[in-house]
């Protein structure tokens, strides 16, 4: 009852914060709603940003306060239930992919539902805008202004251009907010997220590059070239949105795909512009017109912080085995409080690597199934996992190696449980996520009076040695009850027609020795991290309130007079920014000193218990390194799987042929192989195939 009344405040406020992105251009919000506004929420704490905060930021911030709530209320609820057909067909139709190859990937009805809905609200606002501009604009007002009537028009439009520009802005920063309650609430996750904020920069950019063009070719109509270099005190100013405007653009060009994958560090770190950008965006247009977008970055920032103060911990490394297929699985210690779900990730950072480089990884154990270790998978392709792979391969002893790690983020829920077939069709290092889920179905097959449904896993590999990668379906522990899981495995090497008895590989296990630094993963805000994220949010927001409140009536108000036409913008946008900075710092740290002064018994209890058990793995189960399947484990796991040499699956044929009324079909891999699993299960010939991609490259 609590959550549905949640749900149903969570809704109305969401449908308030449209209404109002949807009148905002309008006679009606400027001439009437605006002033009554004004009118009832000037006062001398506030002045006129009171009305801005109000309706622009305050609607955000409760949202992701009151839906952390919620959150929390439905963090213990697992989604074991089986759906009837309907339903299940119902939820897949707007699931199901509409557009598969194309600029934008595959992309879901829902999905493009929201996209089209999103634009014509861009469109709606820039012909409300533009044809309310233009009705007052005529010779005599264009005369007025120091312009003809085409050069008044074009200036008019190139605000237009900046205020729906500013409606994409407020969003931009929402997708990779990775802790964010936001995404959750959708059912979303940080990384499949983030090619929303691909699109949002992509259409952002547009309009602020229009935007900067229109003024830039009135200036040099008019000859006023020195407003290029102006900065005005207490109005627009130019050199700030020429500085934010560069750093947009230099942003921009290196998120080029090509740019980006061959100069990922120069797209990186020319990233990191986006404090410039904001900082002199806000400097631009003040304070109070930011307001629009600060809940999203609001929100970064709080995310941001927290994720800097649980990467100052230095996680414990229990043990790493390396595969013949130069890939590695690490297994760290964890607080069994810690509750993560399948298809999650965290980032890895190993500082005798690199201090700055963080790379995301998929987990490939379950919370369940194993509560006090969480484990990865990193295969050898770019500098940073080569440099990681020779340490572990070729040392002839790691006795430590020291790492530090960020999240887990993952969905809040899943739902593969509802189907009655799995199908996980995967290529190369793109089974990681399945191997979560596997280990997830494991566990809940030991629950009694759990119904778990049939796996199917699909593997396409270019070498037999990368089969190794099947061995780490198990723990490293080796004691896991497989029997009462139906799993079928299909693995395809692709450029060999008979296993290489040439090479013979061992699988080599690593055991780390303690450190009294290390310490165990945990939740950076404990146990009840939804509660206490929505503390933060909500107590930084009201501190900031109280300081802005000081600083205008007891600073700004003597020496503007509620006018805002005298202060300096610059210098109030500064004194925020820097408000927003220490609210944010304070009530985060507080939290987490809170939270770690009442888990650090736990934690540290934890540290000192766990202990090295070496395991003895002279080689793998599918490679023919040799090796004795001594456990009913691995036997039930070489009998489960079949391999075919210089073959690829028939996936048509596979996907047809699978049984039962609903047969969930999971895809990640190359491109090609989403492509074509998205086009068989669309088709529109079976009708119990649910397509769902997760990919992890963007």
């Amino acid at each position: 009852m609590v959550k549905a009344v949640i749900r149903m405040v969570l809704l109305l406020v969401f449908m308030g914060i449209l209404m109002v992105f949807v009148m905002m251009p309008t006679p009606t919000f400027k001439q009437v709603w605006s002033p009554s506004i004004k009118a009832k929420t000037q006062s001398t704490y506030f002045g006129l940003t009171g009305a801005k905060l109000l309706i622009c930021t305050f609607p955000m911030l409760f949202i992701a306060a009151l839906g952390c709530v919620y959150l929390h209320l439905s963090k213990n609820n697992e989604d074991n239930y089986k759906k009837s057909d309907e339903e299940n067909k119902r939820v897949s139709k707007w699931k199901s992919p509409v557009l598969i190859k194309g600029p934008l990937g595959i992309v879901t009805g829902t999905e493009l539902a929201f996209f089209l809905m999103f634009i014509a609200l861009l469109v709606w606002s820039f012909a409300s805008y533009l044809r309310m501009g233009f009705a007052t604009i005529n010779k005599k007002t264009a005369a007025k202004a120091g312009l003809t009537v085409w050069q008044y028009k074009l200036e008019d439009a190139g605000l237009r251009f900046a205020l729906v520009g500013n409606i994409v802005l407020s969003f931009l920063f929402f997708p990779v907010a990775r802790g964010s309650s936001m995404l959750p609430l959708l059912g979303l996750t940080s990384e499949a997220s983030i090619k929303y904020h691909i699109w949002l920069g992509h259409i952002a950019m547009v309009l602020f590059t229009a935007h900067g063009l229109c003024y830039i070719i009135v200036v040099a109509n008019t000859g006023h070239l020195e407003e290029f270099i102006s900065w005005n005190k207490a109005d627009i100013s130019f050199v700030a949105g020429e500085v934010a405007l560069i750093c947009g653009l230099a942003m921009w060009v290196t998120a080029i795909p090509r740019i980006r994958r061959k100069m990922f560090e120069v797209f990186f770190y020319t990233h990191h512009l986006y404090i410039v950008f904001v900082a002199f965006f806000v400097f631009h247009v003040g304070f109070s017109f930011a307001c629009i977008m600060l809940p999203g970055f609001y929100l970064f920032l709080i995310d941001r912080y927290l994720r800097f103060l649980q990467s100052r911990r230095q996680i414990r490394l229990l043990s790493s085995r390396v595969l013949p297929c130069e890939t590695l699985e690490l297994n760290f210690s964890k607080d069994p409080a810690l509750r993560y779900t399948s298809t999650s990730i965290v980032f890895v950072n190993i500082p005798s690597i690199s201090k700055i480089q963080w790379h995301p990884f998929t987990i490939t154990s379950s919370s369940n199934l194993e509560p006090e270790k969480l484990s990865v998978m990193i295969k050898k392709e770019g500098s940073w996992s080569q440099k990681l792979y020779q340490i572990l391969s070729t040392a002839s002893s790691v006795d430590h190696l020291g790492v530090c790690i960020e999240g887990p983020y993952g969905p809040a829920s899943t739902q593969f449980m509802r189907h009655d077939t799995l199908v996980m069709v995967c290529g190369g290092s793109g089974i990681t996520p399945f191997i979560s889920i596997i280990r997830e179905i494991i566990f809940r097959s030991t629950a009694s009076n759990t119904k778990t449904p049939r796996i199917l896993l699909i593997c396409a590999f270019k070498h037999s040695t990368e089969l190794t990668t099947l061995d780490l379906i198990l723990p490293i522990s080796g004691t896991t009850d497989i029997s009462r899981v139906q799993l079928q495995i299909e693995a395809y090497v692709t450029r060999e027609k008979q296993p290489n008895v040439e090479n013979r590989k061992q699988v080599r296990s690593i055991w780390f020795k303690h450190n009294a630094k290390d310490m165990p993963l945990s939740a950076t805000l404990g146990p009840n991290s939804w509660i206490w994220l929505g503390a933060i949010i909500s107590s930084s927001f009201v501190i900031f309130l109280i300081l802005l409140g000081v600083l205008t009536r007891y600073h700004i108000n003597p020496i503007d007079h509620n006018t805002n036409g005298i202060y300096p913008w610059a210098l109030k946008s500064l004194f925020c920014m820097f408000f927003i900075c220490v609210s944010i710092v304070i009530t985060s740290t507080a939290v987490i000193l809170w939270n770690k002064k009442q888990n650090g018994k736990g934690l540290k209890q934890i540290q000192t218990t766990d202990t090295n058990t070496p395991m003895n793995q002279p080689g793998s189960l599918f490679h023919n390194g040799d090796t004795e399947l001594e456990s009913l484990p691995s036997q039930s796991l070489a009998q489960a799987t079949n391999i075919h040499f210089g073959a690829r699956p028939d996936l048509k044929k596979i996907l047809f042929e699978c049984e039962g009324s609903s047969v969930g079909v999971l895809v990640c891999g190359p491109k090609k192989m989403r492509h074509e699993v998205a086009t068989i299960c669309t088709a529109g010939l079976a009708d119990n195939l649910h397509f769902e991609s997760i990919s992890f490259s963007w």
